[in-house]
């Protein structure tokens, strides 16, 4: 009986031990999805790219939607060496597709491709409406579709292109929200910069961190 007692004891004393070690019965499970590091090729790494893109998605973690960062790169590459008739219209790419991975209807999406001869700016008509940036050749967006174009001049024989980069953000957002017009622009330049760096692009006028605003 003593012996049963003691080995009993001894049980308890065991599983005492490893749920004190386990944190009192805690998950130490790792969050699910990507971080911002680890998002479409890791243009949002750096801090305030980072903090951008947690603030569009409303959490930290992300699940990834169809992005294509690799070949987004290749076929502006592409079209940079390829002849191009005036009525030449490049494919967009969906360079990062993201969601929330708490809330799938928060998502935002990224798409690059070359763009025809400018003007690239908003227009007089649309000028009004968007709030306007210092990178590359222009740059501007509303609370939920942005845009960021800039030169790349590369190596023969591709010849000096212009590249647009259109981020579309989640739905619903009041356009009176200045805050999150920023936060796509500060976005797009992110992966317009992470583009022109994969692809060699020189000459981009692209800024680092944020885009100073031109107009509200």
């Amino acid at each position: 009986m003593r012996s049963a007692l003691t080995g009993i004891g001894t049980a308890l004393a065991v599983a005492a031990l490893l749920t004190g070690c386990s944190g009192g019965g805690e998950s130490t499970k790792e969050p699910e999805g990507l971080t911002a590091a680890e998002a479409c090729g890791g243009f949002a790494k750096d801090a305030p790219v980072s903090a951008a893109l947690k603030a569009v998605l409303g959490g930290d973690r992300f699940e990834d939607d169809l992005s294509k960062p690799e070949k987004a790169v290749e076929r502006v590459r592409e079209d940079a060496a390829a002849p191009w008739a005036d009525s030449y219209r490049p494919q967009p790419v969906t360079y990062c597709g993201l969601q929330s991975a708490e809330e799938a209807s928060r998502n935002l999406r990224i798409e690059v491709n070359a763009a025809g001869k400018g003007p690239y700016g908003p227009g007089p008509k649309l000028a009004k409406e968007v709030t306007s940036y210092t990178s590359g050749l222009a740059a501007f967006t509303s609370s939920g579709l942005g845009y960021v174009y800039f030169s790349c001049r590369l190596k023969a024989p591709a010849h000096e292109i212009a590249v647009e980069t259109t981020i579309w953000g989640p739905a619903g957002v009041p356009d009176t929200d200045q805050a999150q017009r920023t936060r796509l622009i500060t976005l797009a330049n992110a992966a317009a910069r992470h583009v022109a760096a994969e692809l060699g692009c020189t000459g981009t006028g692209l800024v680092t961190g944020l885009p100073a605003k031109t107009r509200p």
